[in-house]
Parts: structure tokens; sequence; C-alpha cells
């Protein structure tokens, strides 16, 4: 007994000796202890299996292992067909060029070929050639270009001084532009406000023009030559005087009274209306007085005009249409630039900008209804006949008379936009051509409205962006003025004298007319310009393709 005690003791194990679960149980073979400093590793080959090949070889991350079969290979990352490579056309306007680079991913872009020398050290000068793009992006966006355009033209300008890693920004307001060298270096970002807006096409071409310069490899500019081209640009005087620019606005307003139905004594009546209503707004203006109310004033003297020769011509049976009087008063006023711009901006996928470019078109709305609406309720409570039917019904029968006056409103409304004079003749021209497109759909085809002005646009949207590449220039020059015939005077005019004479239903339904025809507008002038890249080599990455603007996919 005392024997078998000993054995059993022995047996046991001591407190302090270290236990395992892995530890084979008592009777089965005991695997010897390692040797002291000897180094395991989780990777290491079991006892009692060997390696196919224990040869000690050299290998390398990217040798093939053994177990690879061609045919079980996973699918490959990189398409059969390669990846496509981005060819950048010299041919092609800098502003198809820059906006297939904004298009893609920044890790797709090629890498910038540094178009302007610099300074004797051979690097760009960061905070200046930010400080330049800034300042061409402030002047494109003061003068009415779309958002996307000014990125494109700030990306253009920053790599063509060798800058290739930036990221510039737009908003209806503010622009920025963000510059990291490389991905552990910390970005470099600068900022700026724009503080006031004018409508200056002259202006708006040669920054275009400095931007092209800047980015062809056969014209030479430096910093301090592209400073100095900027500020000649900014000290130029406007192309057009002040009464020049008050003529233009008389004789837009008598073309559109023509347009619709007035004779010579209306688009005398038109042209003086329209002309002391600029004046008036040139004086509060002035004063300082905020824009809202300079339209307010402005759209009261035309209107009024148009009821004081109502009640002429009620009081001495005088066949007279003053209705046109009125509704060319509005063709001077609808803020065409700024709907089109907007429109755009959302197309484009600019969604802040265009958002903020519609609210401003709404305020100038409210202010031209206000204004028009003192004037029509006055002559209501004056029992003024206001019927702007016979006016419309007399407009129908004269397609000469109809195309000249369009033709006259599409010149006068390019000297008010401060175009060059090179280009007032063919922008008048397009007009025309708008005019006389819509004519035949709507008029004599009986097309709806809404269509016939959406197909005319779209005409003007074409031939303005195939003259704006023609010309390297902007496509605004082109565009905005050719839509002036097309503007929704009369709806808009029908919509207020509803709301002026009680007829709610009637004002609500012109008003919403006139809504879809400026949105037909906008849309067609854009769609127009697109529909032109099918007649232009635009580059990108392969055949046909190119990337779209839009930044989500619905979900």
């Amino acid at each position: 007994m005392v024997g078998e005690r000993d054995e059993a003791e022995e047996r046991k194990p001591s407190s302090d000796e270290a236990h395992s679960a892995f530890t084979p149980p008592s009777g089965m073979d005991q695997v010897p202890a390692p040797e002291d400093g000897s180094t395991t590793s989780e990777f290491a080959v079991p006892r009692g299996l060997s390696p196919e090949s224990t040869q000690e070889t050299d290998h390398s991350a990217f040798d093939r292992p053994r177990t690879y079969r061609a045919r079980q290979v996973p699918p490959a990352f990189t398409p059969a067909e390669g990846v496509p490579i981005v060819k950048l056309t010299k041919e092609a306007p800098w502003q198809d060029r820059m906006r297939t680079l904004l298009r893609m991913p920044v890790g797709d872009r090629p890498v910038a070929e540094v178009v302007q020398r610099h300074d004797e050290s051979g690097q760009p000068a960061v905070p200046r050639v930010l400080d330049l793009t800034l300042r061409i992006g402030e002047l494109l966006l003061a003068g009415g270009e779309g958002a996307e355009d000014v990125e494109a033209a700030m990306f253009a300008v920053s790599r063509a001084y060798g800058l290739d890693r930036c990221e510039p920004n737009v908003t209806f307001t503010l622009l920025s532009i963000s510059y990291q060298p490389s991905l552990v270096d910390d970005p470099v970002t600068a900022s700026r406000t724009v503080r006031r807006r004018g409508t200056d096409y002259t202006r708006l071409a040669a920054v275009f023009t400095l931007v092209d310069d800047i980015t062809t490899e056969n014209t030479d500019i430096t910093l301090e030559e592209a400073y100095r081209r900027l500020a000649e640009i900014r000290r130029n005087r406007h192309p057009y005087p002040g009464w020049a620019l008050t003529c233009a606005s008389g004789l837009l307003a008598g073309s559109a009274s023509v347009l619709v139905g007035g004779g010579l004594v209306v688009f005398f009546a038109a042209l003086i209306g329209a002309m002391l209503g600029d004046r008036l707004a040139w004086l509060c203006a002035g004063r300082g007085i905020p824009e809202f109310y300079q339209f307010v004033a402005a759209a009261m003297p035309p209107a009024a005009m148009g009821v004081a020769l109502t009640l002429g011509a009620s009081a001495t049976n005088w066949e007279i249409r003053p209705s046109a009087v009125i509704t060319g008063g509005l063709f001077a006023l609808l803020p065409g630039r700024a709907l089109v711009a907007g429109v755009q901006d959302g197309l484009t996928g600019y969604y802040i900008t265009a958002a903020a470019r519609l609210l401003e078109v709404m305020y100038f709305f409210i202010a031209i209804v206000m204004g028009v609406l003192i004037a029509l309720y006055l002559g209501v409570q004056l029992n003024a006949e206001l019927n702007p039917d016979v006016a419309l019904q007399a407009a129908a029968g004269r397609p000469v008379l109809q195309i000249c006056a369009a033709v006259c409103l599409s010149f006068a409304f390019a000297i008010l936009l401060q175009q060059e004079r090179s280009t007032v003749l063919m922008v008048s021209l397009n007009g025309g051509v708008a005019w006389t497109v819509y004519g035949a759909m709507h008029d004599t085809g009986g097309i709806s409205p809404v269509a016939s002005t959406a197909v005319a646009a779209g005409v003007v949207g074409l031939f303005g962006q195939l003259f704006s590449r023609y010309r390297f220039a902007s496509a605004l020059p082109y565009v905005t003025a050719a839509i002036g015939p097309l503007l929704p005077g009369s709806a808009t005019y029908f919509g207020l004298l509803g709301f002026a004479q009680n007829r709610v239903n009637e004002g609500l339904a012109s008003l919403s007319t006139a809504a879809a025809l400026a949105l037909a507008i906008a849309i067609g002038v854009n769609f127009g310009g697109e529909l032109s890249r099918l007649f232009l080599k635009v580059p990108g990455p392969g055949r046909g393709s190119r990337r779209a603007a839009k930044r989500t996919r619905g979900f």
C-alpha cells in the first residue's frame, strides 16, 4: 500500500507545474521539448510533412504560386481590350479638353504638360498661379459664364503652369481651388468671393482669349504677362456708351411690340416707355438701391405708357393695339441670360449654383410682376379696356415683318450685352433663324408653342456652339441675344393682366405657360450645344465615348 501511494504521488503533477490543453495525456508518446534558444513559427512546415522541393531558391512576391493554373485564373481587373488611353488632341478647343479631364477620376488623369515657362528655379510659384487662376475664374463667373466652363478655365490655367493635381470648385458667389503636390504633402487651398456681377461679353471674350493663349504651346506667356493682360481687361471701358445702351433698350422693346402685332405708333410708344424705364433704373442704381427695386422701377413706365394709350384710344375711338407696348416692355426686362445659365448649371450637375441662379431669376421676375401690376391695376381702376388678343390675332399674318423685327430685337439685345462688334451681325441673323423656325412650326404647322420654342432654341444652341468653336470663344455671346425673340413676354403679360382683372385661374394658367416656355428655351439651348458635339471631334478615352457630367445615377 505504501509503494502504490508513492507511485501515485510521483504521477501527480506539482502545483507549480505548467499545464496545457494540447499536452498529450499520460500513456501517449510524449513530444520532446524544444531545445533552449530555438524559435518556431506558425507558418513552419509541420513535422511529418515535407515540401515538394527543399532546395533553397530565391523567391519574389510577383512569382506565380505553384498551384497556379491558367484555366483556373480569377477574372482580371484590367479589361480584355486594355485600359483606354485618353487622347487630348491639340486641335480640340481647350474647353473640350479640360472638360474631359474634369469628368475623369483624379487617378486616371494624364500627367500635365507644362505649357508656360517659370522663373529661374524651374518650379511653379504655387500661390501666384492659384491667385491668377481665381482671378480669371472670378471674371468669367461675374460675366455670366456657366459653372462647368468656369471650372474648365481654372483647370486649364493651373495645368498650363504645371499644377496638375488641382481641384477647382465653383459656386454662385465663391470660387476655390486646392493643389496637393503629392499624396504625402499638405494641400494648398485658396478662395475668392464674387462681390459684383456685370454684363460685358466683350470682357468675357477677352478672358477667353487670354486662357486660350495660356494653354497654347506656341504662345509664351509668363505669370507677369498674364497678370498684366488681366489688369488691362479689368481696366477696359465698355464698348458702348450709356446713351447707346438706352437706345438699344428702346429698340428692343419697340421690335418686340411689332413682333406681337403692334404698328408704327406702338413701336415708338414702346421705345419711349422702355427708354424711360432704363433711365429710371440707372437713377436708382446711382443711388445704391438694390437691383430688385431697379427692376420694379424699370417695369412701370412701359406698362404706364400702354395704359395711357389704351385710355386715349378709348376716348377718341382710335384703332390701336396698346397692349403690345406692355408686352414689348416685358421683353426688355425678362432675365433670359440668367435663366439659361441656371438651367445649364442644373443639367451639368452643379445643383447649388443652379438653385442660386434660378432663385435670382425668380426675384427679378417678381420685381417685374410688381412693377407691371401697379400700372395695370391703376388702368383697370380707370376703366381701361385692355384686350391683348386683338394684337396677337393681327400678328399672325405678316411673317416677313416679324422676321425683320426678330433680327432687330436680337441686334438690340446684343448691344445691351456689350458684345464685340464683330459678333453682333452673326447673332442677329441667328435670332432671325430662330424666329423663322418657330413661326414655321407654330403658325404654319400648328405645333404646340412649347415644342416649337424648344426646337427653335435648340437651333440657336447648335449654331451658337458651332460659331464659338470656329472663333475659339465662349458660346454665350452667340446664344443669349439670339433667344430674345423667343422669350415669353406675351404669356407673362396675359398672366399679369388676369391677376389685375381678378381672373386668377386664367392668370395662373398663362404664368404656367410662360414658365414652360422659359424652361423650353433653356433646355433647348443646352441640348443644341450638346448636339453640336456630334459634329465635333471631342477628346476622350476611346472612339465616340464621353464621360457624362452627371454626378449621381439616381439612387
